[in-house]
């Protein structure tokens, strides 16, 4: 930078050295030794004993920059500084004035702008829910994968993906946070208390259902095969107890590569594979609709690690959550009969509307709003009965966030905030048979 030295004239106050320079009166060798310390001299005059005159000292604020008259190749060269805010103010000036004349420079300052913020370090988490899909569409309208993800996968693969992105910045405060598990057990709620790592334990315990299927390893007993718990439950508290210490950070990377590994192979599978049964320990689901369960279970999970740390935590993309939804609707049937089977349900409609398997019968509509809703006809009275607007007796209506925390078991039948039109019974049996479906 200019003015940060002195020129060769500056005036040699120190050292006892006067105007007159080391010849001069004030000279040491002429000095009394009784005249005291050397003095520094104060200039009397705008003049240094240089003799040039002092640099005027500006009365008023700089003015703006003028802009640089530059060639058309160095006004080019100067882009990538410019992107990266590292240009002089003329430069900077010099360079905007030249983008609103060149409209092949413009283009590619932009180009340039888009670059750097692509260089920005990431956030820890896709605020937009819909940002990685669109992403990833983008990319595959312009080069299909030569081995594809099925369709009913990709849910399990950006709900997986949302949540390592959560947690990539957790320090060991946050991975330790309390976090309380909640779900449903009859006509009560239940709780389990566990730590952020606690939960990507059961996560990824409870996956390896998936994973066993396929026939990978169990990630609770790794190669060995020894019998487990069939249920996620038993599964879960089984790979706690494992554990000589509390899960801790180290269980992000098995859970990562178990969710990697699944998706890799039900890619190679093809879609064929979304037959294959997968097993609950009561029941079991295909690999497709278990797919779907266990990417709303992972949504789920997300949203207590979230609340856990105060962070904020987005639905899936429409289309997920729609599928989440539909596969809720789909299991209420089973459930509303499993629960007329353990006394739950109003016994009275159970003797006095047995209806033979595919004949119509009675029918809930179920009406979710909001991104990912639509309707759906539960059949009331047989799972196998066929369901039938004809025969409709009741209407409900939620929104699919809710609708999926009721169906989580985070929210009491009672508490869901629904629009109810026609049998309460029935309208009351749906309800708790949605917060049926939940467990650990």
């Amino acid at each position: 930078m200019s003015g940060a030295g002195h020129e060769d004239g500056d005036w040699k106050g120190y050292e006892g050295q006067g105007p007159q320079g080391p010849q001069g009166p004030d000279n040491d060798k002429e000095r009394d030794a009784s005249a005291g310390p050397p003095r520094i001299p104060t200039p009397r005059s705008s003049v240094e004993d240089t003799g040039h005159p002092l640099p005027a000292v500006p009365s008023g604020p700089p003015g703006p920059p003028v802009p640089l008259i530059l060639e058309h190749d160095v006004l080019r060269s100067l882009l990538g500084a410019w992107a990266l805010a590292a240009c002089a103010p003329e430069e900077t000036l010099a360079v905007e004035d030249h983008l609103g004349e060149c409209g092949a420079c413009a283009d590619e300052a932009r180009r340039l702008r888009e670059a750097v913020e692509l260089l920005q370090r990431p956030e820890p988490l896709d605020l937009d829910p819909t940002l990685r899909t669109r992403v990833l569409e983008g990319c595959l309208d312009r080069r299909p994968p030569r081995i594809p993800v099925p369709e009913w996968a990709t849910p399990y693969d950006a709900e997986t993906a949302r949540l390592d992105a959560l947690l990539q910045d957790f320090g060991d405060a946050e991975w330790h946070a309390p976090v309380r598990l909640r779900w449903f057990e009859g006509d009560e709620q239940t709780t389990r208390r566990t730590t952020v790592a606690g939960v990507i334990a059961h996560l990824l315990s409870v996956d390896g259902l998936v994973a066993v299927a396929l026939g990978l390893d169990d990630p609770v007993t790794g190669d060995q095969k020894t019998p487990m718990p069939p249920t996620p439950a038993g599964r879960t508290e089984a790979y706690w107890r494992a554990s000589y210490f509390p899960p801790t950070r180290s269980v992000r990377m098995p859970w990562r590569a178990q969710s990697h590994g699944i998706i890799r192979t039900v890619s190679f599978a093809g879609g064929g594979a979304g037959k294959l049964p997968v097993p609950y320990g009561d029941f079991e689901l295909p690999l497709h609709d278990a797919m779907l369960d266990r990417a709303f279970e992972c949504w789920v999970h997300a949203g207590d690690i979230a609340e856990a740390v105060d962070y904020p935590y987005d639905p899936p993309a429409p289309r997920y959550l729609h599928g989440m939804i539909d596969l809720a609707a789909r299991m209420l049937p089973e459930a509303l009969a499993a629960r007329r089977q353990a006394g739950l349900a109003t016994p009275s409609r159970t003797t006095r509307h047995l209806v033979p398997a595919g004949e119509p019968g009675r029918s809930l509509r179920l009406e979710i709003e909001g991104s990912g809703g639509g309707e759906w006809l539960i059949p009331l009275d047989s799972p196998a009965a066929l369901p039938s607007a004809a025969h409709e007796v009741a209407h409900v209506a939620l929104d699919g966030v809710e609708f999926c925390q009721l169906a989580a078991g985070h929210v009491s039948p009672e508490e869901a905030a629904a629009g109810q039109n026609g049998d309460r019974e029935a309208i009351r049996d749906v309800l708790f048979a949605a917060a049926s479906l939940s467990r650990m």
